[in-house]
């Protein structure tokens, strides 16, 4: 499975968001918004529909300019879409990022790939025992248009077992699983926490993350 070996390389000791602004046209999404995490924390963004989760989540990404503030890990700001920053983090977004036309392994190792993780790196037997671990290994032939949403996100949770960086920024991951699925979820999480990386997580729900976490609540400005 992955390590931590990213963020003992670069140091990962804080990530830290300073006044952060964001609008969409009239509309204040957050302003002045500030933060830091450091390593084994995770931070759990809540907020209604159009809170600006999903933005913010985007900001720390460096897919979406903030409006003001500035993004560090340690004393070094972050440039959206540099190296160091796709070394960093890893994001994941809300919608299932699955190709119907793919097979359940074939929409992972596709996934990995596009996350950057060399073929050469995992092995066979490595891949297959991620989809085992969240319970496809039967389904691992079958073509995504005859899996359920919950077994499309539980592709997902293999794609995290394998990923090795050190941030990772999720989206509202627990969409569409069972109970299993989110204690399986927090299982991953937990771990990543306890090798040393962090975790930005919309959520609504509860999760039974253990170790430091905390939650910052999202109200749209006027």
């Amino acid at each position: 499975m992955a390590s931590s070996a990213v963020a003992r390389d670069l140091g990962a000791d804080e990530f830290r968001a300073e006044g952060l602004s964001l609008s969409r046209g009239p509309r204040g999404l957050f302003k002045d918004l500030s933060f830091q995490l450091r390593r084994g924390e995770a931070l759990i963004l809540r907020g209604a529909n159009g809170s600006g989760k999903t933005s913010l989540l985007r900001v720390l990404a460096g897919f979406t300019t903030p409006d003001a503030g500035a993004l560090f890990w340690n004393q070094q700001c972050l440039k959206p879409l540099a190296i160091t920053s796709r070394r960093l983090l890893f994001y994941v977004a809300h919608a299932n990022a699955i190709k119907d036309e793919l097979s359940a392994l074939e929409n992972l190792q596709d996934a990995l790939r596009i996350d950057g993780v060399a073929s050469a790196a995992l092995s066979p037997a490595t891949i297959l025992h991620a989809l085992d671990r969240v319970g496809l290994l039967s389904q691992r032939h079958l073509l995504a248009r005859k899996l359920s949403q919950g077994q499309k996100r539980r592709i997902g949770l293999a794609r995290l077992m394998l990923v090795d960086k050190p941030f990772w920024l999720l989206d509202e991951p627990t969409n569409a699983l069972d109970a299993e699925g989110v204690e399986l979820f927090a299982g991953i999480v937990n771990r990543h926490l306890a090798g040393g990386g962090m975790a930005c997580i919309a959520s609504h729900l509860t999760m039974p993350l253990q170790g430091t976490s905390s939650e910052l609540k999202l109200r749209a400005s006027a």
